[in-house]
């Protein structure tokens, strides 16, 4: 069986969703839809400027949306209100509020269309390594995670200009476009936060929204997830977008480090030794190769029957979460989920 898949959006980003699917057997690239023809033209799959001539013209099974947010809405109507579709997925942010993402949920749901969000953090190979561990009881009783955010491109003027010029314009950025990331990611790691607690800030003064500040996530069972962001700062690797940061897991039994290089590596407690678990990663792509584990893991759900992460109705907690954390930093204080 073959699933046949178009994009809409020829953005920077979509370079990986694109390169992805090319490399999957079971998927065939039938279109590419942007506003701007010479975009979708130079991915070399058959072209198009308008998203219902596309849908009409190659009936794709599955629609890869990799637009900004604020086209999320008007694109998923137009694809469930075409048929024949066998799912939806969606980039990160989804939507613009909870509102809009509830309501297409709903759409999704009658339409019996699966709507995937497209958060790949979750399918890098060093969280998956984590999960695994985590899920071993390797580090005992699991007290705390850390991560540091330090991709260290939000300095200047320029900052953002050349891959993705719409960040500055985002009055919510840290958080809205970036931290999501690790608000799933910590949810897949440790279940759904409870609690809240964030102070947030602007540093680069070119930018609309904030690009530094802390979050402290209370999981179930005790554990707290802390998530210290600051887009201005780098950390030690040849690419600081490879993990873009470090993390630090720890329990009563010993403790994982996650490197900028992609390696994880355990140190059981009371000891200096540490076994490497994960040896640097060797990608030269985004993260890990993460977008194509995520397209894949979509493809076998789709036709294996096996169950799909991500799903839109899942993702509203992420969103919830992302709500609590922006009230947190207006008010000053921790704020239930």
């Amino acid at each position: 069986m073959s699933l046949r898949v178009a994009c809409v959006g020829a953005g920077y980003f979509s370079q990986f969703h694109i390169a992805s699917w090319h490399r999957i057997p079971q998927a065939e690239l039938v279109g590419v839809c942007d506003r701007d023809i010479a975009k979708a033209q130079a991915t070399g799959v058959p072209a198009f400027s308008d998203l219902a001539t596309m849908l009409d013209t190659v009936r794709p099974d599955v629609l890869d949306v990799i637009l900004p947010p604020a086209e999320h809405v008007a694109t998923i109507r137009k694809a469930m209100s075409e048929g024949g579709l066998q799912a939806v997925i969606c980039q990160k942010p989804f939507c613009e509020t909870l509102t809009e993402a509830e309501a297409m949920v709903t759409l999704a749901d009658h339409a019996g269309v699966p709507l995937i969000v497209h958060e790949n953090f979750r399918f890098q190979p060093w969280y998956r390594k984590i999960k695994e561990v985590l899920d071993r009881g390797t580090l005992g009783d699991l007290q705390q995670i850390t991560f540091r955010l330090r991709p260290g491109d939000g300095q200047g003027a320029d900052a953002y200009l050349a891959r993705q010029p719409y960040f500055q314009q985002m009055e919510k950025f840290l958080i809205h476009e970036t931290g999501v990331h690790w608000i799933d990611t910590f949810r897949y790691l440790l279940g759904p936060p409870l609690a809240v607690y964030a102070d947030l800030r602007r540093v680069n003064p070119a930018i609309a929204g904030e690009d530094a500040g802390y979050v402290i996530f209370d999981h179930p069972g005790g554990v707290r997830a802390l998530f210290d962001g600051n887009r201005t700062l780098d950390h030690a690797a040849d690419n600081p977008r490879c993990t873009m940061g470090e993390a630090l897991v720890e329990g009563t039994k010993g403790a994982l480090t996650l490197k900028g290089d992609g390696s994880v590596t355990l140190r059981p407690f009371g000891t200096r030794a540490k076994t490497v678990l994960l040896p640097p990663d060797t990608h030269n792509g985004f993260g890990g190769d993460c977008t194509h584990a995520l397209q894949s893991h979509v493809v076998s759900g789709l036709i294996e029957g096996q169950p799909i992460e991500n799903l839109a109705a899942d993702y509203l907690d992420v969103i919830r979460t992302e709500q609590a954390i922006y009230r947190s930093a207006e008010i000053g204080q921790k704020v239930k989920v």
